[in-house]
Order: C-alpha cells, then sequence, then structure tokens
C-alpha cells in the first residue's frame, strides 16, 4: 500500500510541471484567443468592446482573407505532396541502393533543415534577384537579352517560387524519418521479392510503402499542420506578403490584421478560423490515411 501511494506520487511530481506549463502556456492563450474574438480592441487601449460574432461575420466577407486562404491550401497541397515524395524516393534509393558517399549525401540533403528560415529566405532571395541572382543569370545563356524575370515580383510566379524555398528546406529532414523506418525493414523481403522477379518498382509499393505506412502518416499530419507555421516564416522573410498581397497566407494576414492596423480581436477571430481549420485537416488526413497496421 505504502509502495503504491509513493509510486502515485512520484508520477503526480514528474507529470504536474508538463500539466501545468501545457495549461498556462497553451489552454490559457488559446481561451484568450476565443474570447478574444468576439471583441473590438485595437490591442493597446484599455477599451474592448464586446460585438459578438462580428468579427466573423465581417471575416467571411473578406475578400483578402480568402486570398490569403486560397494560397495558404496551395502552399500545404503543392509542398506536402513535393516534398514527402521527394523525401520518399531520396530515402528509398539511398537505403536500396549502393552508392558510394551515402552518408554524405544524408548530411547534404539535411544541412537545409538545420539552417534558420531567415537564412534560407536570404539565400532564395539573392538566387531568384533579378537584376544580379543565380536564377536569371543562368537562365540568360538560353534567353539572351531578354527582360529578367521577375521571380518574387510577378504576382503569377511568386508563390511558386516561395515553393521550390519551403520544399528544399524540409526534404531532408523527412528523408532521414523515413530511411530510419526502411532500415527496420527484413532484408529477406526484398530477397525474396527478387527471386520472385518483382521490379523495384513493385518492391517499394508492396513492401517499403506498406510496412512504412504509420510513419508516413504521422509525418503527413505533422508536416501539413507544421506547413502553416512555415508558411508564415518563409512569406514575412521573402515576401512580407507582396506583391500586393498576392502571397498572404493565413497566419501573415492574421498578423497584419492584429499588429498592424491594430484591429486584434479580428486577428483573434482569423486565429480562431486558422485553429479550427488545422484540427478539422488533421482529423481529416488521420480518417482518409487510417488503415491496419501491417508487421513483420
Amino acid at each position: 500500500m505504502q509502495k503504491n501511494k509513493a509510486r502515485s506520487r512520484f508520477i503526480v511530481a514528474c507529470v504536474a510541471p508538463a500539466c501545468i506549463l501545457a495549461f498556462i502556456f497553451m489552454a490559457v492563450p488559446t481561451f484568450n484567443v476565443f474570447r478574444m474574438s468576439l471583441f473590438r480592441w485595437g490591442g493597446y487601449s484599455p477599451n474592448q468592446q464586446f460585438v459578438g460574432l462580428n468579427n466573423f461575420i465581417t471575416l467571411f466577407k473578406d475578400e483578402d482573407f480568402f486570398r490569403s486562404c486560397r494560397n495558404s491550401i496551395l502552399l500545404i497541397v503543392v509542398v506536402t505532396i513535393f516534398t514527402l515524395s521527394f523525401a520518399l524516393l531520396f530515402a528509398y534509393i539511398l537505403s536500396r541502393e549502393k552508392i558510394r558517399g551515402q552518408n554524405l549525401f544524408r548530411i547534404v540533403f539535411y544541412i537545409p533543415n538545420i539552417l534558420s528560415v531567415v537564412v534560407i529566405s536570404a539565400i532564395f532571395s539573392a538566387i531568384y534577384d533579378s537584376n544580379r541572382g543565380l536564377l536569371n543569370n543562368l537562365l540568360s545563356i538560353f534567353r539572351g537579352d531578354a527582360e529578367p524575370i521577375y521571380w518574387l515580383g510577378d504576382q503569377k510566379i511568386v508563390i511558386y517560387s516561395i515553393v521550390i524555398a519551403m520544399v528544399w528546406q524540409a526534404i531532408g529532414y523527412y528523408m532521414v524519418m523515413y530511411m530510419a523506418s526502411m532500415s527496420a525493414i527484413s532484408e529477406s523481403l526484398y530477397e525474396s521479392a527478387n527471386l520472385e522477379g518483382a521490379s523495384r518498382t513493385r518492391q517499394f509499393f508492396s513492401i517499403t510503402l506498406p510496412l512504412i505506412w504509420t510513419n508516413l502518416r504521422t509525418t503527413l499530419t505533422f508536416f501539413i499542420i507544421s506547413n502553416i507555421n512555415m508558411s508564415f516564416l518563409f512569406v514575412r522573410a521573402m515576401t512580407g506578403g507582396g506583391p500586393d498581397g498576392s502571397t498572404e497566407v493565413f497566419l501573415s494576414y492574421m498578423y497584419s490584421q492584429a499588429y498592424t492596423n491594430s484591429t486584434y480581436g479580428y486577428g483573434m477571430a482569423i486565429g480562431v478560423v486558422v485553429f479550427s481549420f488545422s484540427f478539422a485537416l488533421s482529423a481529416l488526413v488521420n480518417f482518409v490515411t487510417k488503415r491496419e497496421p501491417l508487421e513483420m
């Protein structure tokens, strides 16, 4: 009996600090976001006017907000597909093929994940520079003296310039995660598949993919949600939402409304929508990708 009480006290002592910190720094701020979304407040004045759902009514009539939604969804879909596809491909090649300098390739691919978003944004901003950028200088070999391409100034292509930077930054991290999962797959399964005459492609879809599905499902959910935050960082560092708001995303638009335009309550209403969207998207992805785990 004494042992059980002592064990219970020890568990409570270990768990309590984490629960208290989570309550103070996560639960309370989240509740405050929901509460402030019902007020009209500039963020600095002591006057807070309760307006109920008026902020949300205004929000769903805001064309700029819907443009930020379209940009966010575009980045979520395109960046997720390209990042995880390339990460799977490179992980499979480096895990299954005998290539000289495999460890070097792993390090090279992982380096972008070590760098901060600001550094990566500065690198790609220099590459995309319309006058002295590496990309335009290379293209000038084929285009001659044609007008330079404004990679971060043309509303039609600027969002895709950000996509490339985001994909480059994230591939290495997920590649290493998939390589760790693939290394746990028994070599005998591939040997049996080779004896049966299965191609590399068939082995990937019939052996590798099913056996790392749990990891793939987890990383897919994690990446989609973290993409919302990463897109904000890249947009703020590379374009600031321009040109003419063409690269605004969920969080950059929320930031500009809450802290730049002094409409804090309206910004918090955007935060509530983003929170609900993230939660719903996470639940949807988990439901769609749910399947019975395979064991070797």
